[in-house]
């Protein structure tokens, strides 16, 4: 039996993308799923459909198709990536090859030349059939407003986790999760993100900072400097291989929506959106909830957790909860010299007070997250919009409801 080979195509036109379905018509083993003349529609197609290999014509746009190439060759490593062009140079031909394209075909396509080429590609196939990757759980841990303690909350979150733990700080200029674990790392998400095209686990063992037997940490880079090289699209590929390596990742981001953070949040399985009881913490977020819901997030994605919670507050608990529109699923205990402690300590507080409130909640929170741990939600499944796109392009729509005056007051 002849065995199939499916493919997605780069072309630099219209004229050029029939020229190359017509060549691929000759040989039998060929299956077209998708193809076009824009780079990054096709870059998302290759993604999503996890072809056996993808023809890139350089076109008039070389050092574009070169990038791609590099792309794909990280995100796809089991798609072969052919280059193509017409009356390429040598060094066109040697560049496409260096960036990760395993075979080179010239336009127009001869079959004799297609029929070696997929001959090689269809060997590569079958050595590559392999058990599916693990995929570690990825929890973020975010609120829009600075204050709230979700450095605090993330790490002993990360702690509490009964499984192979990495906790990454995601506050790329100013990061400071080294301090709430007592630890001096030596390297950071930049190398990691220098080294992404050939990360393993090994690799990533000697990166990242061990703090227990369960628990890794992944800092943010000690020169704020360092941070300006990393792209939204680093930042993916590294969780993405996290993933592979670790049973549970969690994240610390920044408390704003920039493309890193949103890059973060929409891989994560949940969100913990931490806020305290007061007017300008519930007013972030419910405009944070507005932003997920024009990120097409589904709210079961989403889990409130209310921080330095005390019985003194006056604040009506099922207003605020009616007011977002969502349940709070955890109530941490306000203990101000306890956590203050713990973090001068550099000891995650479920190490330095296990006893206390603080710990017993937190970890009664990770046990709700491992609950989910094996379910695997249909949206997550389901391809949806550029996040970033979405994100930037639509208008913030906020909504008012009649509840507590306080909160009515405040825009």
């Amino acid at each position: 039996m002849t065995q199939s080979l499916t493919l997605v195509v780069l072309s630099s036109g219209l004229t050029s993308f029939k020229e190359i379905r017509a060549a691929l018509s000759t040989d039998s083993r060929a299956q077209l799923l998708a193809g076009g003349n824009d780079a990054e529609q096709v870059q998302e197609e290759i993604v999503r459909l996890k072809p056996n290999a993808a023809i890139i014509t350089l076109g008039a746009n070389p050092d574009q198709a070169i990038k791609l190439i590099e792309k794909l060759v990280t995100q796809c490593p089991n798609t072969a990536i052919i280059s193509a062009a017409q009356n390429a140079s040598g060094e066109l031909i040697l560049q496409s090859l260096r960036a990760g394209a395993r075979e080179f075909l010239n336009l127009p396509i001869k079959p004799t030349e297609l029929k070696t080429v997929f001959d090689r590609i269809s060997e590569l196939s079958v050595s590559h059939v392999e058990a599916p990757k693990k995929r570690g759980r990825m929890v973020a841990v975010f609120s829009s407003k600075g204050g709230c303690g979700t450095s605090f909350i993330a790490t002993n979150l990360a702690a509490a986790m009964s499984s192979r733990t990495i906790l990454v700080d995601l506050n790329l200029q100013a990061g400071d999760l080294p301090l709430y674990l007592g630890v001096d790392p030596k390297y950071s998400i930049a190398e990691i993100v220098e080294n992404r095209s050939r990360l393993d686990d090994a690799l990533i063992a000697s990166f990242v900072t061990q703090c227990t037997p369960q628990l890794s940490l992944l800092a943010a880079p000690k020169q704020a400097d360092s941070a300006d090289e990393i792209e939204p699209e680093h930042v993916f590929q590294v969780l993405q291989r996290l993933r592979e390596s670790f049973d549970c990742v969690v994240l610390d981001p920044q408390h704003t929506f920039d493309s890193i953070t949103l890059a973060a949040l929409d891989q994560s399985d949940e969100i913990i959106l931490v806020l305290s009881l007061d007017i300008p913490a519930i007013r972030s977020t419910q405009r944070s909830l507005e932003i997920f819901d024009r990120l097409g997030y589904p709210r079961k994605k989403i889990r409130i957790v209310v921080n330095r919670w005390s019985k003194q507050i006056d604040l009506d608990l099922r207003q605020v909860e009616k007011f977002l529109g969502e349940p709070v699923i955890g109530f941490i205990p306000s203990d101000y010299q306890t956590t203050v402690n713990s973090i001068n300590l550099g000891t995650p507080l479920l190490q330095s007070e296990p006893n206390s409130k603080i710990a017993q909640e937190i970890r009664r929170i990770a046990a709700r997250i491992n609950e989910g741990a094996d379910s695997v939600s249909e949206e997550q499944s389901q391809p949806r919009k550029s996040l970033w796109n979405s994100f930037l392009k639509r208008g913030s729509t906020a909504s008012r409801l009649n509840l507590h005056p306080s909160l009515e007051k405040v825009s």
